[in-house]
């Protein structure tokens, strides 16, 4: 993972998405690209203060990112990583994906219901599925992450399970311990063994675990596999469509978004 890319916005989890985006550009002696939206779509329907209302709204916002890029840049000259500043006007989502087109890593921040503070945006799933790359989701608080900490891979034997195997294997080979997990009362296509037979043949060896749902949610199963096994971080293959322009995700996708305690990398 040389380019990393990180999605700069005054929330309260930008200081721990940032943090965690330099962690892995330092621990891979990568570039960190910060890309800044203001999403101006979302004010052109302003009913009252007409085009004026609007045009002061779209300067205020314009002030409040200004001093926001002034805060993190003072942090990012400290930190001994190469860096640039990308800043756009338009819709946030579009815009990540296609400066993403040429990233190894998009960096996010998990999704809040709280209506406290300034909760980050729940775009997740949007970016994971049109991206080109994997989307790497941090937990709500946490600001670190060691890429040379076990992994745990979920599997379940689909196109897109093979598809964030494969763009997760840099990583992987520097992991400290590898464990695809399956968590399925149904044989699989393409088993847990063929997928640890693959990363034998790149030089990662890898535990293979069936782990039973004991009536839990796969989710649920998941997270606790990652708890016992010690994972610093989850691969998993994201599954999702659109419908219009509406993003439906899975239900094992949306229930990890929205309650991993451990970083996700995602790729559709």
């Amino acid at each position: 993972m040389k380019n990393i890319l990180v999605h700069i916005h005054d929330d309260d989890e930008q200081e721990a998405r940032l943090g965690v985006a330099i962690d892995i550009a330092r621990q891979n002696d990568g570039h960190l690209s910060c890309v800044q939206v203001t999403p101006v779509e979302a004010f052109g329907g302003d009913p009252y203060g007409g085009l004026f209302g609007m045009a002061a709204l779209i300067d205020t916002i314009h002030d409040q990112d200004k001093a926001l890029r002034v805060v993190t840049e003072r942090r990012l000259a400290g930190e001994g990583v190469p860096w640039d500043w990308r800043c756009f006007d338009g819709n946030v989502v579009e815009t990540l994906i296609e400066q993403a087109l040429l990233a190894d890593v998009v960096v996010l921040s998990q999704p809040s219901a709280s209506r406290r503070g300034r909760p980050p945006a729940a775009i997740v799933g949007d970016v994971v599925l049109y991206a080109r790359c994997p989307v790497l989701m941090v937990p709500q608080g946490q600001g670190r992450i060691d890429l040379s900490g076990p992994v745990l891979v979920a599997w379940n034997g689909s196109g897109e399970a093979a598809h964030a195997l494969r763009l997760a294997l840099p990583g992987l080979k520097r992991a400290a311990a590898v464990h695809i997990v399956e968590v399925s009362d149904e044989t699989t296509s393409l088993p847990a063994t063929e997928a640890a037979q693959w990363l034998s043949r790149h030089g990662v060896m890898a535990d293979v675990h069936e782990w039973p749902a004991k009536g839990r949610r796969i989710s649920v199963a998941l997270l606790h596999a990652a708890s016992e096994l010690g994972a610093t971080a989850m691969v998993m293959g994201a599954y999702g469509h659109s419908r219009l322009r509406e993003t439906v995700l899975g239900g094992v996708t949306r229930e990890l978004i929205a309650t991993s305690t451990v970083p996700l990398l995602m790729a559709h």
